[in-house]
């Protein structure tokens, strides 16, 4: 398998990289499972960037530094808002439907969301993520000069450090900065892992949110670009800053179903349920935030988690039934049939929300066009630390960095100069056999996800952080283990990823002796006057 440019991952800042680059390049793409199964098509808000001279770049980088909560590259924000607009232009041009207004300056509906001091969400009713993967899939697939491969999951990239000259397999580091030249890579219905040959290999992996137990992520969400680039030797930055959507459906038959942020920005109201006795159908948000609903997600999430472990509560409501049916539906027709499928009629009855993991903040360190610190590695999209979302990310700015970081990506790589590709040795696993028993994988996989969930999550101490640790460490030895003995599947692979992921964002959070933005210690309840990003770096193997 030899490409131009290999990219693991197929949301919106993968398949971004690869049409900027496709009519000189061959490309390969690796997905895990089908092209749509990302997090890109579950994205139901918007993409922010300003689109009306009622607006401008200076109040988008101001909003974004808030939310932010002083963590934010200024640098990197201003690059990122300052090319939205071309990005916005460009999915137009790819045909991307956006829901359409024609009193609006460019003629579609701008909404507004939490921590946004003007409408420029840009959407396309409440399925924008869907609808800008639908179409650019279709160019994908149509593509001559490239060849998806669904189905096959990444094992880890190859660098040179792990090569002598006649290709193989060697103990110690080469002297000399290492490179990368392509990646091991597992076909999931044969089992065959194969070498992909690549001068360049960019990490389009999404987010780590599947180390949860609840989150509004799909089962892809396993860490795996982040995992893999640290086991190469790349830097990550604010794993701690993991964010949780204030609004998932609360029912016991819908599976990490999300209701937008956009509902609360067009004037849903956050409510006690009736479980809350006397205070049940007051607004809980104007008590804990002057902004009230529209106040930024970390805010609303915990002072939801608040009110539940207050009043002992499960959930609370999301009320907006104010509005008219026929707003309800044009704005929000995907939530409203989801919603009535499961016995729930938003436009009369309140719908029940709890906090859960949306999106991963750090990631792995970049500059604006995705390098890493391996030369010919890059990362783009949720995978990457560029900078842009501090400690907290705005609302519908992460497909806005897919898509302006993964275009200059693709310009840098383009512009790049041939690089000779030594032989990579081909996978080796004469020494394992199959696994007797998989009950191990699925019992890890569970114990991995609820400590994270009731040690690491919305509110935090230092010694459920610790415990956390300790459990991480246990089951870490046991996977290596159980990875250098046995051959490969897909639930290994991603458990090894998540446990990975697990160490950084704990790591990370014990090293952080303050609260800031996503992350709130009870033990360091005040924040510090200087912010500062957690960056850890891998010891050289």
């Amino acid at each position: 398998m030899k490409f131009d440019v290999a990219i693991v991952g197929s949301g919106l800042a993968g398949l971004s990289v690869a049409l900027h680059l496709a009519q000189t390049r061959k490309v390969a793409i690796i997905s895990k499972r089908e092209l749509l199964d990302g997090a890109s098509n579950w994205a139901q808000g918007g993409i922010a960037a300003v689109l009306d001279s009622g607006d401008s770049h200076d109040q988008h980088i101001a909003d974004t530094l808030v939310a932010g909560a002083g963590l934010c590259d200024e640098a990197a924000t201003r690059y990122i808002v300052e090319h939205g607009r071309e990005a916005i232009e460009w999915l137009i041009e790819q045909g991307v439907p956006f829901t359409r207004d024609e009193t609006a300056e460019l003629g579609f509906h701008l909404t507004r969301e939490g921590g946004h001091s003007q409408r420029r969400i840009i959407h396309a009713a409440d399925a924008t993520g869907h609808a800008v993967q639908v179409t650019l899939e279709q160019k994908v697939r149509a593509h001559p000069n490239i060849t998806l491969f669904e189905h096959h999951c990444a094992i880890d990239v190859i660098t040179s450090d792990k090569l002598q000259p006649d290709g193989v397999h060697t103990g110690p580091a080469l002297v000399g900065q290492p490179r990368c030249h392509g990646l091991y890579v597992q076909d999931e219905k044969s089992g065959r892992v194969q070498t992909f040959e690549a001068e360049h290999t960019v990490l389009a992996t999404g987010g780590a949110g599947k180390v949860y137990l609840y989150t509004t992520n799909p089962d892809t969400a396993t860490g795996d670009g982040i995992a893999m680039a640290w086991r190469a030797g790349c830097r990550v930055s604010n794993m701690e800053f993991i964010q949780f959507h204030p609004t998932c459906l609360y029912h016991p038959f819908a599976k990490s179903f999300l209701i937008t942020e956009a509902v609360r920005g067009e004037g849903g109201l956050l409510k006690l349920p009736p479980e809350a006795g006397p205070a049940a159908g007051t607004r809980f948000m104007p008590a804990h935030d002057d902004r009230g609903e529209l106040a930024p997600r970390d805010v609303v999430a915990r002072a939801i988690d608040f009110e539940m472990k207050k009043r002992g509560i499960d959930y609370v409501h999301l009320d907006i039934t104010h509005k008219s049916p026929e707003f309800i539906k044009e704005h929000f027709p995907t939530i409203y049939a989801r919603c009535l499928e499961l016995g729930i009629d938003i436009t009369k009855e309140p719908i029940p929300v709890v906090p859960a993991v949306h999106f991963t903040c750090g990631g792995v360190v970049t500059d604006l066009a995705g390098r890493t610190d391996i030369p010919g590695l890059y990362a783009v999209g949720e995978t990457a630390y560029t900078g842009l979302h501090g400690a907290n990310r705005l609302a519908s700015n992460s497909l806005l960095e897919c898509l302006v970081v993964g275009r200059a990506c693709a310009h840098q790589i383009a512009a790049a100069p041939a690089v000779d590709l030594p032989a990579l040795p081909a996978w080796d696993e004469s020494r394992v056999t199959n696994a007797d028993e998989e009950v191990v994988i699925a019992h890890n996989w569970d114990e991995l996800r609820r400590f994270m969930w009731n040690y690491v999550g919305i509110v935090r101490t230092t010694k459920r952080l610790e415990r956390a640790q300790h459990r991480i460490k246990l089951l870490k030895e046991e996977i290596d283990e159980y990875y250098r003995n046995f051959r490969v599947t897909n639930d290994l692979l991603e458990l090894r990823n998540l446990v990975e992921v697990a160490h950084l964002i704990v790591r990370s959070a014990l090293s952080r002796h303050e609260s800031r933005g996503l992350h709130f210690s009870r033990d360091y309840p005040d924040t510090l006057p200087k912010a500062l990003p957690s960056v850890l770096t891998p010891r050289r193997r």
